[in-house]
Order: structure tokens, then sequence, then C-alpha cells
């Protein structure tokens, strides 16, 4: 073979190897905010802005780590950083995704809604289970419903 042969050949096997073994970019990982509250910061500091201040089981996708710090996206695609003490990733959480939503009784239309329905976008409960397309879940002081999956955004 001659030089330039080889220099292509060596091009592309070398191109080839590291596509293969490549890693590939790892999945967003979902949680949940454990507290009663959580400050959702500008930047990965108490120093940083803070720009929205959310209630326990908001879930999230989670982007980066940064020492404790986690950059993480909302249901609409906004990106804060919260300290990790603050979620968990030991439940899914639940947040609803539009005004006047429905939450019922049991998993269907045919039961009733409950007392404290409707709920607003942003209202954020526990998953406790999924059956049929529905949701059964909790909310930060205790109650329980059930609510059409499509209606939430799970994490």
């Amino acid at each position: 073979m001659t030089k330039k042969k080889i220099s292509i050949f060596s091009l592309v096997t070398l191109s080839a190897f590291s596509l293969l073994f490549a890693l590939p970019p790892s999945p967003a990982e979902a949680l949940c905010i454990q507290s009663k509250r959580a400050n959702l910061r500008q930047g990965p500091g108490t120093n940083f802005e803070v720009k929205w201040q959310v209630f326990q089981y908001m879930p999230f996708k989670t982007l980066k780590k940064k020492g404790a710090w986690l950059r993480v996206q909302d249901l609409d695609g906004d990106i804060f950083w919260v300290h990790k003490k603050l979620t968990t990733m030991d439940y899914k959480c639940a947040v609803i995704k539009n005004d006047k939503t429905n939450l019922r009784s049991g998993p269907g239309t045919k039961f009733a809604k409950v007392d404290w329905s409707p709920v607003d976008k942003y209202f954020s409960m526990k998953v406790l289970k999924i059956e049929n397309n529905w949701v059964n879940v909790e909310d930060g002081v205790g109650d329980r419903a059930w609510i059409y999956q499509p209606l939430v955004w799970i994490q």
C-alpha cells in the first residue's frame, strides 16, 4: 500500500472505532422536590437569583450536576438550578398541565370530582399508581385523587 492509502485507511478505521466506542449522551433523570418548598435559581448557588419557588412533589428532568446543585427542566422546558438535598428520585411525581383540571374519586369519568377539584396548572402531586391511563395521586397534605394521564406531566 502507498503512504496515502495507509493514511486514509488509518483515518477511516480510527473514525469507525470512535463511533463504536463513543458514549451515548446520558438520558435525563427524573426527580421530584421532596421538601415542602424549594427555590429554583438562575445558577448553581444561593448567590443566584430565585426564579421560582415550587412546592413538594414538583417533577423535573435532571440535565446536569454541579457539586451539590442540579440543573433541571420543567414541563414547559424552562431550566433552573436546585439544591440536590431538596430533591428525590425515590418516587414519581406529576404536575397539572392546564388550568381548571378535574380530579376524580376513582379511575374514570364516571367517578365524582373530588371536593378540591378543579386545580390549576403547576399543581404538583406524588404518583401512587397508574391504572388504565388514570393516575392515582396524593398532594402535599395527603389528599388523594385520580387524574387522566394525558392531563399531567409525570417524571
